[in-house]
């Protein structure tokens, strides 16, 4: 028989509503003595079954959740449900996307990534780290792949007592750039030491529309791209005949493999530049010198890793979008982003609508962005919404 933990009477209406996570403070009791890692049932205080996860004692969250069906959790429910996510996407050769989106796709704790022929894995729960041999093979039999790479070192994996791991789990090593396309736009990616699993997949139809912006503008654009990483918002402007695009990122290395990537496409290196600097004080510095550009992107890093940092997120986004404000001409656009788990779509445009005040400027909002169509979230799950954002005519 399964170890069983036992839900408070008051605590069961998030799980019979299907939420993942199952935090302290919901748990009555447990019997059957589970590890750390280990399936266990969840169970009313009467015995009625409600859920079926994998348990640590460790972490906050202590259950996360894999079923809501009395079924076994076998090497064959794992193959059936990574299956599912697989058939979701259709990955295409030589593209990249996210193939599983942790507890979106029903998998709490598990990420994978493939780009053109290798696949990267993270862990970030202690029930799917004790099982990543297992499903990297699985994922191996499924997708084809010459090779899994583990790209398991983010910080959020402290909370529940693990240490971050790299290494190849299945078949060959990944090159030490591994090329791919994205909306006919050919890019690299560093599967070692790149942001998140090498690249951000899940800005890949924002760029698109960037693109689309500039083709339907019918004029040669200025574009400035903040936060640029490795230049892909750049390099779509630049595909749609951009005037020139300018990339400031703090990485000398991302900028660098962005100007590989422009050489890469052939497109003209005159109308691209690409400058290492904070972009807090580029921004001021450009306001202060009355740069203009007719498109400005916005794309920083997490500000928010939690609710008590959200005071001082705030603030950054308001410096930011107040400052890209001032930098863009009448009848320009910003394309402006937050991927802050902890700050809601909500907050984010009061804090964009607060620095829009002050800027003395005038917007309309065209669409509302988020992720990537291979990066659902979960309809149980909003705590999946990280990633947010606004295309705003300015005025």
């Amino acid at each position: 028989m399964s170890a069983r933990i036992i839900i408070k009477p008051n605590r069961e209406k998030p799980i019979i509503n299907q939420h993942p996570w199952i935090f302290s403070g919901a748990i009555d009791a447990v019997q059957g003595n589970p590890a750390p890692g280990d399936i266990v049932d969840v169970v009313g205080k009467s015995g009625k079954f409600l859920a079926r996860g994998y348990w640590n004692p460790k972490s906050q969250i202590q259950v996360r959740i894999l079923t809501w069906q009395d079924e076994e959790i076998s090497d064959g429910w794992w193959r059936r449900m990574i299956q599912r996510a697989v058939d979701a996407r259709s990955p295409q050769p030589d593209a990249a996307c996210r193939l599983i989106n942790a507890e979106n796709d029903w998998l709490p704790g598990l990420v994978v990534d493939v780009y053109a022929d290798y696949a990267v894995l993270q862990t970030l729960t202690l029930g799917i780290d004790q099982r990543k041999q297992m499903l990297a093979r699985l994922l191996a039999e499924v997708l084809g792949v010459k090779g899994i790479y583990e790209r398991s070192d983010v910080d959020v994996r402290g909370k529940e007592g693990l240490k971050p791991v790299t290494g190849v789990l299945v078949g060959d090593a990944p090159p030490e750039l591994i090329a791919f396309s994205e909306n006919t736009i050919r890019l690299q990616a560093d599967l070692y030491k790149g942001h998140k699993t090498g690249f951000y997949l899940d800005q890949r139809d924002n760029r698109r529309l960037l693109g689309r912006l500039i083709a339907a503008e019918g004029e040669r654009q200025r574009v400035l791209n903040l936060f640029s990483y490795t230049g892909a918002f750049g390099l779509h402007a630049l595909r749609e005949n951009a005037a020139r695009v300018t990339s400031v990122d703090a990485s000398r290395e991302a900028l660098m493999l962005g100007e590989a990537n422009l050489q890469l496409n052939g497109f003209d290196e005159e109308r691209a530049e690409f400058l290492q600097a904070d972009v807090f004080e580029y921004l001021r510095d450009a306001a202060h010198e009355h740069e203009r550009f007719d498109v400005v992107v916005c794309d920083p890093p997490k500000f928010a890793h939690n609710a008590q940092q959200i005071e001082r997120a705030a603030r950054g986004y308001k410096d930011l979008n107040l400052n890209s404000f001032k930098l863009i001409k009448p009848g320009g656009y910003l394309m402006t982003f937050s991927c802050s788990g902890a700050v809601s779509a909500d907050l984010f445009q009061k804090i964009v609508f607060g620095a829009l005040a002050d800027s003395g400027r005038q917007a309309q909002i065209l669409r509302h962005l988020g992720p990537s169509e291979d990066h659902p979230v979960a309809l149980t799950f909003p705590e999946g919404a990280y990633l947010k954002g606004l295309l705003l005519r300015i005025y």
